[in-house]
């Protein structure tokens, strides 16, 4: 929960007048545009920053997936919980170019999500379902109504097939949207009035579009600063990038990108020609209400006298009654929304203007079948206080009115009994606000209007269960090769006395007061789950996530741990694990029975300045040269430690992690560009064994093609594109009609040591409990 220190910084780094000038901003147009992408971090933000602010649209951002396949620079979070973060990072993202968002997939166990790396368009609409990403796109035309529709991507060969898959759903949904006959929620008709394609190519560092970019039909030109910040629309599209910082993005540019080439169906001097861009052009459509030109000149009038407030207050009043003028049914159909996007606008701009001040927050947790207190406090400043109530979802309901107290207005909710806890995936975000399973809504009069205002709450609110358990350990391994009995304890609100396992053959699971004992008794290979239960009742595990740019969140899954029983034989030798925090590939290594230290930054310098003396192999985790200056400044020592006989195991890394091909490894050593060449996303990708008799995989552990059974999202990235003949591959794989790669996994003697290099995702294989991923590991880290 936030500390009174943290509102009060929270408030002095948003003030007002900053607000206040957003909102009359955002009264100067009546076109929305729409950017379509697959991913939290697809949107065009540099140009989105321009329509937004530059342009006064309204921009939606329509995203199909939450990014739960993807990897995390940040820490440990994979899969549903990295799709928390990632949707709470684009939601952050869009407040800074405000923005609205359109969720078109609904979490990581609804078949529109992201499943990792793809190469195909068509494959990837096959699997979401593609009258379904189709469906969606409709109901997103018709309920935000775009007049312009631009995906960030082309539909190319050389381009993420998630990115392919969105860009030809998007298309094929216009048609869908203006279609009468066409049915979703009853939603009316939309016909979207342009369609844009980006008139430049996607290749880069990761893709590699392989057909040119269409030819420009209109260049949108980027001008000047903003007024009201003073920096550059592509800087401030930047800062809203830095919000995705799971994805290391947001980058300080000196020299600005004024101009950005779109492809429409014919030439145009400005993207906004044909449009009724403004409440005057729109005041001079056929049928348009006569009050639609007084709003007009309003709303003119109020722009103009910020800041004076009671300026500001009488033309926005008057605006407000001219917008509630009654309209006819052909032009209601074609433009009432914008005249009712605008009503909300000027209320936004109207409470700022008289002053209103509000702060909403709980002072105790939501759970199932207890009450919770909303905290709401209100300046009303010119304007007069006529109503505070809770919006809430999910059959969270308030139960009487509300109590002052000290300056809070406290209203109580009621949160069903039967509600589950889990955690959930919201269908879309409001600039406006109201965003949530629960906001508060305050009603104001000003200059005799009167109307609600959304606000959202300081966190996010969250449902928590009554009781949650904590095992210590999510995953635990047993390995058959030698049986020994495993531990976990289990901790969290529910007291030991209530906590329940269930039972699996050939375990004896003993539970001494929440310590709990696995002893292997005949049990069969495979993998397992041993759920925990709480006063009879099945448990719950409150995971949280905490991280300063979006905020406090908790994953709130089923209780219990998963087993994976192996036959799994490990070498001798002493292990140091230099992770960056993006794997858990330590912790996994610890759980085999690895005898591993954690290098942090401190162990590693004390192991440095004694030439990691008493460690046989040292395993370097993903992205960590990238993350961790200490240990990029130390490649000459490890190079050392390798000559004289160590054991040096690398994980995958990208070419911008720090990577300098003849100084990074012992030897030299290039990660492939674009990555989308250098890569197999087929998670049953075809594998062949080059070296069966090496020693990495002849032993401990004899490596088969029967341990690359059971991956899960892909086989690798980030291979290796040449190296060193020193070198020598081990492994060929490649995806349907493409030649074999061979830089998934390559070792050489390097002096007396040796280096290995995997960029096959064994991390998250895992963390899936594959078992061969962890048969290969043992193998990578025996002594040179």
């Amino acid at each position: 929960m936030l500390t009174d220190r943290n509102r009060l910084f929270r408030r002095i780094a948003d003030p007002r007048m900053v607000r206040l000038a957003r909102a009359l901003g955002r009264l100067g147009s009546t076109v929305t545009m729409m950017n379509t992408g697959a991913h939290p971090d697809d949107e065009q933000t540099e140009l989105l920053a321009w329509f937004s602010f530059g342009r006064n649209m309204r921009v939606v951002i329509a995203c199909s997936t939450r990014g739960e396949g993807g990897q995390n620079a940040l820490g440990p979070e994979r899969g549903a919980a990295l799709g928390l973060v990632r949707s709470r990072e684009l939601e952050e993202s869009a407040r800074v170019i405000d923005a609205d968002i359109a969720w078109l997939g609904h979490g990581p166990v609804d078949p529109v999500h992201d499943f990792g790396f793809s190469k195909d368009g068509k494959d990837t609409l096959e699997r979401w379902g593609r009258a379904r990403v189709i469906d969606r796109l409709v109901r997103a035309y018709r309920e935000y109504r775009p007049d312009i529709v631009l995906p960030t991507f082309l539909d190319v060969p050389g381009q993420h097939g998630h990115h392919r898959a969105m860009t030809e759903a998007a298309e094929a949904a216009l048609a869908l949207a203006a279609d009468p006959t066409y049915e979703v929620d009853g939603l009316a008709p939309w016909r979207v009035a342009k369609y844009y394609l980006p008139a430049w190519s996607g290749g880069g560092s990761t893709y590699d579009d392989e057909l040119p970019p269409p030819p420009a039909t209109v260049d949108v030109r980027v001008e000047g600063f903003d007024p009201v910040s003073g920096m550059r629309y592509d800087q401030i599209g930047e800062a809203s990038r830095g919000y995705h910082a799971s994805q290391g993005m947001g980058t300080w540019r000196a020299t600005p990108r004024r101009h950005w080439a779109l492809h429409g169906t014919a030439p145009e001097g400005d993207i906004l020609d044909g449009l009724p861009a403004t409440l005057g052009a729109l005041a001079d459509v056929a049928g348009a209400p006569a009050e639609l030109a007084l709003a007009a000149s309003e709303i003119a009038k109020a722009r103009a006298a910020f800041p004076d407030d009671q300026a500001m207050i009488t033309a926005l009043v008057a605006a407000h009654k001219a917008f509630s003028a009654p309209m006819g049914a052909d032009f209601d159909a074609l433009h009432g929304h914008r005249i009712r996007q605008k009503i909300a606008e000027v209320e936004a701009a109207l409470a700022l203007a008289a002053g209103v001040d509000v702060a909403a927050w709980l002072q105790d947790p939501l759970v199932p079948g207890r009450s919770a207190t909303l905290a709401v406090w209100v300046n009303a400043g010119h304007a007069t206080l006529r109503g505070i109530a809770a919006a809430a979802s999910d059959g969270i309901a308030q139960k009487g009115g509300s109590e002052e107290r000290d300056g809070l207005h406290l209203l109580t909710l009621a949160v069903p009994a039967d509600l589950s806890p889990a955690s959930r995936y919201l269908p879309g975000w409001a600039r406006l606000g109201g965003n949530g399973i629960l906001a508060a809504s305050v009603t104001v009069e000003v200059g005799g209007i009167t109307f609600a205002l959304p606000v959202d709450l300081e966190e996010e609110p969250l449902l928590q269960p009554a009781a949650s358990v904590t095992p210590s350990a999510d995953a635990v391994l047993v390995n058959l090769n030698d049986p020994q009995p495993v531990h976990f304890a289990m901790t969290g609100t529910a007291s030991a006395a209530s906590l329940g396992l269930g039972s699996i053959d050939g375990l004896t699971v003993e539970n001494a007061d929440g310590h709990v004992t696995l002893t292997a008794s005949g049990l069969a290979p495979g993998k397992t789950r041993l759920p925990i239960s709480v006063a009879g009742a099945a448990g719950w595990q409150a995971k949280p996530i905490n991280y300063g740019h979006i905020g406090r969140l908790a994953q709130v899954v089923p209780a219990g741990v998963d087993i994976l029983a192996l036959d799994l034989k490990i070498p001798d030798g002493r292990v140091g694990y230099i992770g960056g925090g993006a794997d858990r590939v330590g912790l996994w290594l610890e759980r085999m029975g690895v005898d591993v230290v954690d290098l942090d930054a401190e162990a590693f310098d004390a192991a440095r300045a004694n030439g990691f003396a008493g460690f046989d192999t040292l395993v370097v985790g993903i992205f960590t040269f990238g993350l961790r200056p200490d240990l990029a400044a130390a490649t000459a020592d490890l190079r050392a430690w390798v000559h004289a006989g160590g054991n040096l195991v690398t994980l995958y890394h990208r070419p911008w992690d720090n990577w300098k091909p003849d100084e990074t490894t012992p030897a030299h050593m290039v990660v492939g560009s674009p990555s989308l060449r250098w890569r197999v996303t087929r998670p049953g990708a075809p594998v062949t064994i080059l070296e069966p008799d090496h020693d990495l995989l002849a032993g401990p552990n004899t490596i088969t093609h029967a341990d690359f059974d059971g991956w899960d999202k892909e086989r690798g990235l980030y291979f290796l594109s040449s190296w060193d003949q020193v070198y020598q591959p081990l492994l060929a794989m490649s995806d349907p009609d493409e030649q074999p790669l061979l830089g998934s996994l390559v070792t050489g003697r390097i002096g007396k040591g040796r280096h290995t290099h995997t960029a096959l995702v064994l991390h998250h294989q895992m963390d899936r409990l594959v078992p061969g991923a962890f048969r290969l590991m043992a193998n990578l880290i025996q002594p040179a």
